[in-house]
């Protein structure tokens, strides 16, 4: 798994009112626990309101740039790199004006490992060390609408190098931005671009976790709180 992106799979599970209260979100929003999110399914994104309020959507999860032909390009754009981000030119209109923040209480990350005689990807979850805490990714949003009018919500989240608590596992990681940097990133009037890169770095590693879950994650089709226990 080494030299790629994050894996692309992470739970949230709430509750609802601790999204609430971590994002400080005035309004309801859909949300149902979902322990396996995997590319192309809907995400909760938390992003800038018509009003500068704080809401939350659900979009597609893979980045659909707003000249793409069609919404096949999105499976391949689920991360975007730190280092390149406001250069790239998939990502760089929505760096410089939409960007927003994935809630989750964790993610996963495989790591390849042997077992009787053969090499077998054996899933990890990392989360806070305080159960209770959510992570905020740094993400991105877009709007493509197609031929027909139709309009597609869609993001991605951005990655940076790994921490001292991935680095056994993976050699990249998800943003997760400081609660005090929210404020920072989610604001569309702010057009620094080098203070915007200096959030995304790697997390410190003392406020999370990393621990074996069952195989059963492996694959996307499965749901379960179980996928979150440890093994």
């Amino acid at each position: 798994m080494r030299g790629v992106e994050m894996c692309g799979r992470y739970a949230l599970y709430g509750p609802a009112s601790r999204i609430r209260e971590q994002f400080d979100l005035d309004d309801g929003f859909d949300f149902e626990p979902r322990y396996n999110i995997a590319p192309t399914m809907k995400a909760l994104v938390v992003h800038p309101g018509q009003h500068g309020e704080r809401v939350a959507s659900t979009y597609r999860w893979g980045l659909v740039p707003s000249w793409a032909k069609d919404v096949t390009i999105g499976a391949r754009l689920i991360n975007a790199r730190s280092e390149t981000v406001a250069e790239k030119p998939a990502f760089r209109a929505a760096f410089r004006r939409w960007r927003c923040i994935v809630p989750a209480n964790g993610f996963y990350e495989w790591k390849a490992v042997p077992d009787a005689g053969r090499t077998v990807k054996q899933p990890y979850f990392i989360r806070p060390k305080d159960a209770s805490d959510l992570f905020g990714f740094a993400g991105l949003t877009e709007r493509w609408v197609s031929p027909a009018g139709d309009e597609v919500h869609t993001c991605c989240i951005i990655t940076t190098d790994a921490n001292p608590v991935l680095m056994p596992i993976h050699d990249r990681m998800p943003v997760i931005l400081r609660a005090s940097d929210y404020g920072a990133w989610l604001d569309p009037d702010n057009a620094d671009v080098r203070g915007l890169r200096a959030l995304l770095r790697p997390a410190v590693d003392d406020g999370m976790i990393a621990y074996k879950v069952c195989r059963a994650v492996n694959s996307s089709r499965g749901d379960s709180s179980t996928f979150v226990e440890a093994v």
